[in-house]
């Protein structure tokens, strides 16, 4: 695990393609700790449902990636990941 998935192809068996993906990124305006809460609880049941959860979560350590829901984690629970 983490060592990269440089093809992406698995992109188009995500789970959080179509109107859905609107809960794996916080919006433009302030956020309440109680709307990221929900929000990321949303987008977390969604990831428990791919079947790509695993090659996103690494794609995303591997990246770096900062914002958004990735893989079932968030920005914080990746950070422990990326300092591993």
């Amino acid at each position: 695990m983490f060592g990269g998935d440089a093809s992406r192809e698995w992109h188009g068996k995500a789970a959080c393609r179509g109107p859905q993906a609107v809960v794996f990124y916080p919006p433009d305006t302030d956020e309440q700790s109680d709307e990221r809460q929900w929000r990321e609880t949303q987008a977390k049941a969604i990831c428990n449902q791919c079947t790509v959860v695993v090659r996103c979560l690494d794609s995303a350590v591997t990246r770096r990636e900062t914002h958004g829901i990735w893989g079932g984690t968030s920005e914080a629970e990746r950070r422990v990941l990326i300092d591993r």
